[in-house]
């Protein structure tokens, strides 16, 4: 992206460069962009969503079966975090719909990123503030009930719904939750799809996708919004509807890239 220059022929400062006056509703035509893309050869996207679908329950399946289940709710949360990265076998889809290059499921697989090995530390990194969030969750468990043992899915509702403890462990997680969240959005929003469409390093594409975000409040909000609310619908219906919300997001958030960038 070249330096943008006002009337005189002055640099604009780098934010008011990246500063792209988007409307919130702007957020719905990178979701209207996304479905185009889905339907387009659609049976690739919806492998890879299966595929998600498919993991993400064996995971789900493990954490029960090792009795490791009072971290299920920060591992859902830890997913929206990596999320962005598993998605790039979609944005590649895109990428080629845009440039005319034939679709396969094998092109999505493989993918060959612009920047090389650089998505893969950016992934480490992601990962890492997973683990970061999902030690913090149970931390902050332990602070407030000490070492009670998790009462199990089934109890816990009414133990955090129905007491002060139970309403302050809510309040400190849910600010702590959405600091965590708010910063793996920033850094990650447009970070993955960069490394794939350019010869960024990981620390400037995270960089730019902050400066990004940050420059493009309103329609980030919405489009934020959006993820989160299709998120929890998918999680209503059992993680099936990932197998549909996932491809849909990660095809939307190449355009919301493409948008901004």
């Amino acid at each position: 992206m070249g330096t943008i220059q006002n009337e005189q022929g002055i640099p604009l400062p780098l934010s008011a460069q990246r500063q792209r006056h988007l409307p919130a509703n702007a957020a719905l035509g990178w979701l209207g962009a996304g479905w185009r893309d889905l339907r387009h050869n659609p049976l690739p996207s919806l492998l890879y969503g299966l595929a998600v679908f498919l993991v993400s329950i064996a995971i789900v399946w493990g954490l029960f079966r090792l009795g490791l289940d009072y971290i299920l709710f920060p591992a859902l949360a830890g997913f929206m975090v990596v999320g962005p990265l598993l998605a790039i076998g979609l944005y590649q889809k895109s990428r080629d719909i845009e440039t005319g290059q034939p679709v396969s499921l094998s092109r999505m697989i493989f993918v060959k990123a612009t920047s090389g090995g650089q998505v893969l530390y950016t992934g480490a990194i992601l990962c890492l503030l997973m683990l970061v969030w999902m030690r913090a969750a149970v931390i902050i468990y332990a602070l407030f009930f000490g070492l009670r043992p998790f009462p199990g899915l089934h109890d816990v509702a009414t133990m955090l719904l129905t007491t002060p403890v139970g309403w302050a462990m809510l309040l400190v997680g849910t600010a702590a939750g959405g600091l965590f969240a708010a910063f793996s959005f920033a850094i990650s929003s447009f970070a993955i799809p960069m490394l794939l469409d350019e010869r960024v390093d990981a620390f400037t594409a995270m960089g730019t996708s902050i400066s990004l975000v940050w420059n493009n409040l309103p329609v980030m909000l919405a489009w934020g919004a959006i993820v989160l609310g299709l998120f929890l619908l998918s999680v209503v219906t059992g993680l099936l509807g990932l197998i549909v919300v996932f491809p849909l997001l990660g095809h939307a958030t190449w355009h919301s890239y493409r948008a901004i960038r």
